[in-house]
């Protein structure tokens, strides 16, 4: 089984596109996209007052978002790899205007579930499947592991903008904003990217597969629906167990089909290659150690003083103190991209594993003081800007150059999908771990250093499983474009 042969799109300017401003644009719109999953963060506890809803049902305009960002990212990193991926790129920024139009005419649940759908279709798709795999095809392959490591730490870039902005005018304004905002944003990018970036002339051509399409959106949302809402519905309901016992039928179903295929939507047996499958089971382990940060820091800075381990401070003070954390994965692009072209993305991959794990490892220790937060934030921070800098080049470096966009979205894929069972596992804990306070219960101090040993683990595992990777395999020529190095050498270069 394989995908029909690479070919190139017709028409379009031989000349090299101007490499700065390409990657520059991409960035800017990963960033975007990364400033639209954070703005609404303020105001998820006032969504139900907002919306005029029930706090279960008002996190549907959360889950919503996770469960299209899912179903997404594998068909069209597909769609990109079959008819273009600046076209398939362009037709997400499009869906997150949409999106946030939507949402910042809504007043009720249904059409803001509806908007956050739409900006859920191009959350995981902008920053990393599409753009990333345009990057190897249209950069001289010397740029292509700086580029692919900014790209990546543009979504830190981000976060660390978006929250205390998104903080600062939730405060002060109409929270309606927030979302014309991300609009504006969106028609910006989508205007650099129709200007600048050019469409890639590697397709794969051939047939969608829509039934592999359907089985895995079935699978996917199975899964994540019961990850999700376990907590909710209880995990020993019919419900939850139902799902998940469905998500697992529908996978192997969905795994025969897609051996026995000729075009598939995912080639298994490319993705059973140890160097990509490796690859994807440690950005699950990053992603879950990552999300880990996430949802533990937040919580320690606004709790009361009066816990004993909480600092008391607001929204705004938040965002502001986890602010470098972005810069500083930012700021260790380069230094990654720098080690991947030395040592190769294996050792890269593995360091950053390591350096996160410390973090979490100091945050268990040091976390009663303002500098302590800081600080924690920021190894993990740089950790991360190390290892998902050498994931795109692990991949692109097992796959040919047509299966790009569609393996890079895999691994989106998986990386999301960590994230979503680290905010499971640490609902629970923390949800089973409290102190009472002013008749409420709170996560105790015990509880959040749980999660945050847990994340130092999966940090470990992430370590643990890139030492299985293929050694370093040997980089193109530097006058070599990406495109031209993809091929049977790279599909070789997987074995070790």
């Amino acid at each position: 089984m394989s995908h029909p042969l690479a070919r190139h799109a017709k028409g379009g300017s031989s000349a090299p596109p101007r490499s700065n401003a390409v990657v520059g644009v991409l960035a800017f719109a990963g960033i975007v996209v990364s400033l639209m999953q954070t703005l609404v963060i303020p105001i998820v506890p006032e969504l139900p007052r907002y919306l005029d809803a029930s706090p279960s049902n008002a996190a549907w305009a959360i889950t919503a978002t996770l469960l299209a960002a899912a179903v997404a990212t594998p068909v069209v990193g597909r769609l990109g790899d079959m008819f273009g991926k600046r076209r398939m790129l362009l037709v997400s920024v499009v869906l997150l205007v949409s999106g946030s139009v939507v949402c910042a005419l809504s007043d009720s649940l249904v059409p803001m579930i509806v908007g956050r759908t739409l900006q859920g279709l191009a959350a995981a798709v902008v920053p990393l499947g599409i753009s990333i795999s345009i990057m190897r095809d249209v950069l001289p392959a010397e740029r292509l592991a700086g580029s692919t490591a900014l790209m990546s730490a543009s979504l830190g870039v981000g976060g660390a903008l978006g929250l205390p902005a998104a903080a600062f005018i939730a405060d002060r304004y109409d929270w309606h904003a927030l979302f014309w905002i991300s609009a504006a944003l969106g028609v910006a990018a989508l205007a650099l990217l129709v200007l600048i970036v050019p469409e890639s002339k590697v397709r794969t051509g051939g047939s969608f597969d829509l039934v592999g399409s359907l089985g895995l959106s079935a699978a996917l949302v199975s899964l994540l629906l019961a990850v999700s809402k376990g907590g909710d519905w209880g995990w020993t309901s019919g419900t939850t167990l139902g799902l998940f016992a469905a998500a697992v039928l529908v996978f192997l179903l969905w795994g025969r089909y897609e051996l026995r295929t000729a075009q598939p939507l995912v080639d298994l047996r490319t993705t059973a290659r140890r160097q990509v499958l490796f690859t994807n089971l440690a950005s699950v382990a990053l992603g879950f150690s990552m999300f880990a940060m996430s949802l533990v820091l937040p919580q320690v800075l606004q709790l009361p003083e009066q816990t004993g381990y909480g600092l008391g401070k607001s929204m705004l003070a938040v965002g502001l103190i986890l602010a470098p954390q972005g810069l500083v994965m930012m700021a260790m692009s380069a230094v990654s991209a720098g080690l991947t072209k030395a040592k190769g993305p294996k050792v890269t991959l593995m360091i950053g594993a390591v350096v996160v794990a410390a973090g979490y490892g100091l945050s268990i220790v040091l976390m009663s003081e303002v500098w302590h937060i800081v600080l924690v934030a920021c190894v993990i921070g740089g950790g991360v800007g190390f290892a998902y800098g050498a994931m795109p080049a692990l991949i692109m470096g097992a796959v040919p150059a047509s299966e790009t966009a569609a393996a890079n979205s895999l691994n989106t894929l998986m990386r999301s999908m960590g994230t979503s069972f680290a905010s499971a596992l640490a609902g629970v804990i923390l949800a089973q771990m409290t102190t009472g306070f002013g008749g409420h219960a709170l996560p105790s101090e015990n509880g959040f250093k749980t999660v945050m040993a847990i994340g130092a683990g999966a940090a470990l595992l992430a370590f643990f499983l890139a030492s299985f990777l293929p050694r370093r395999q040997a980089t193109p020529e530097p006058d070599q474009p990406a495109e031209a190095a993809a091929g049977p050498a790279e599909i070789s270069g997987a074995r070790s």
